[in-house]
This record gives structure tokens, C-alpha cells and sequence, in this order.
């Protein structure tokens, strides 16, 4: 369930969405990235791309209308894009690995100041993979992220050091969540959107590090 206040899930992935460049190929990681693809971005040509294989998919498929031999990272049946191609996953590496991503959208526990970020093993969890995170963080062109912004019990996802296992270090470049948008700057989060019905001293108590405000900071656009 998406946090109480700001942005729902949705409107999360429709504005990290409405970054994707004209040609970009875009990688969905699982969760509220995969719900980018549902997002009308106009004329702009964006190639989806699934860790299974499949690309050049669209929004996640109608009810009743599912091919179970399409689905994206999150296991959703998907709909497919003209040209799209279902490829075998070595292949699909292939393109991640030879640096054809131009962003990859994923989920994390945490960001830090600096560009880490956590999404692979929470506290006290024992065993678990990596994964294709890995791969993807250290190959696409940028890293992207979509998250609530605090855990369960409040406690701020946007931090200054990162408590749990790091996926990569220094590669995210913006970060959505309900609260609203922003850049990891080094030394704090530069906020540069905020959600409709969310303060700045909410903003505030939520991030656990400096933050730094525009002095005309915008309001995400939502879809209408």
C-alpha cells in the first residue's frame, strides 16, 4: 500500500516517467517501477526492458486480456509495443552489460547523500542475492529510484549513510517518492519538486540528512 500522504504509487512512476528522453531504452526493476510503462509520455519513442527477455513491451495488460508468456520483472503480463522482441536472458544481459540502458528504474530501501543505495538485503536477513541489480546499476547510463519515503515505523529512507548492504555506491541520480523528487547532492538531497498536500517541515522530518530547498520549488505536475 503506498504511503498515507503525497503521491500514490502510480503518480510516483508517472513523473520518474516523465524523465525518459525520446529513444531512451529504459529498464523496469520490480515493484512501482514496472508501473512506469503505464504512463502516457506522449509522442516520445521509449523501448522497455525487462530482465526476462522481454522488450519493447507496453502498459501492464487489461483483465482478461493476458498472454501468460508475457510479463515483465515483477512477473505482470504485459502488453507488446510494434518491433518488440521476447530475446533469451543471456541476451537480455547482453544489452545491459554492453551499456545499452540509458536508465534503469528500481526500487530501495534506502538512498544516501551520495548516490548508494540499498534494495537488496534488509536488516537481519540471512542469505539472499544480489541479483540482476548489480549489473544494471554498474552498466546503465543512469540509475533511477522509486521509493516510499520512510519505512513502516518512519524511519527515513533518504539518509546520509546507508545502514544495509549497499547494491552500488555513487550512481543514483534522482529519486521519487510520495514526499516528492529528489537529487542526491553529495552532502544532503536537493528537493526539487514536492508533492501536492505535503509540507516542507514534513519533507524535513522524513529526510534523514541535510536537505536543501530552491528558493521557487515547484510542485509535481500530476497527470490530469
Amino acid at each position: 500500500m503506498s504511503g498515507t500522504k503525497g503521491l500514490n504509487r502510480q503518480q510516483m512512476a508517472d513523473r520518474i516517467a516523465f524523465e525518459f528522453q525520446d529513444g531512451w531504452i529504459v529498464n523496469l526493476g520490480v515493484g512501482i517501477p514496472t508501473m512506469c510503462s503505464n504512463t502516457d509520455i506522449g509522442d516520445r519513442d521509449i523501448t522497455y526492458h525487462s530482465e526476462n527477455g522481454v522488450i519493447g513491451y507496453g502498459p501492464i495488460a487489461p483483465q482478461g486480456e493476458e498472454d501468460l508468456n508475457l510479463v515483465n520483472a515483477g512477473g505482470q503480463n504485459v502488453t507488446l509495443k510494434a518491433g518488440a522482441a521476447v530475446v533469451h536472458h543471456a541476451d537480455s544481459f547482453a544489452i545491459i552489460r554492453g551499456g545499452r540502458i540509458d536508465v534503469t528504474v528500481m526500487g530501495a530501501y534506502e538512498v544516501a547523500c551520495n548516490g548508494d543505495f540499498a534494495n537488496w538485503k534488509i536488516a537481519g536477513q540471512k542469505g539472499g542475492g544480489i541479483g540482476g541489480a548489480m549489473d544494471l546499476a554498474a552498466c546503465a547510463r543512469r540509475v533511477f529510484i522509486i521509493m516510499e519515503q520512510t519505512t513502516r515505523s518512519g524511519a527515513p529512507r533518504l539518509v546520509a549513510q546507508c545502514a544495509l548492504p549497499v547494491t552500488a555506491r555513487g550512481v543514483v541520480k534522482l529519486v521519487a517518492t510520495n514526499y516528492g523528487l529528489f537529487e542526491p547532492i553529495g552532502d544532503g538531497f536537493r528537493i526539487r519538486e514536492i508533492a501536492p498536500g505535503v509540507t516542507l517541515d514534513e519533507v524535513h522530518a522524513t529526510v534523514g540528512c541535510k536537505l536543501t530547498v530552491p528558493e521557487n520549488l515547484l510542485t509535481v505536475r500530476l497527470v490530469s
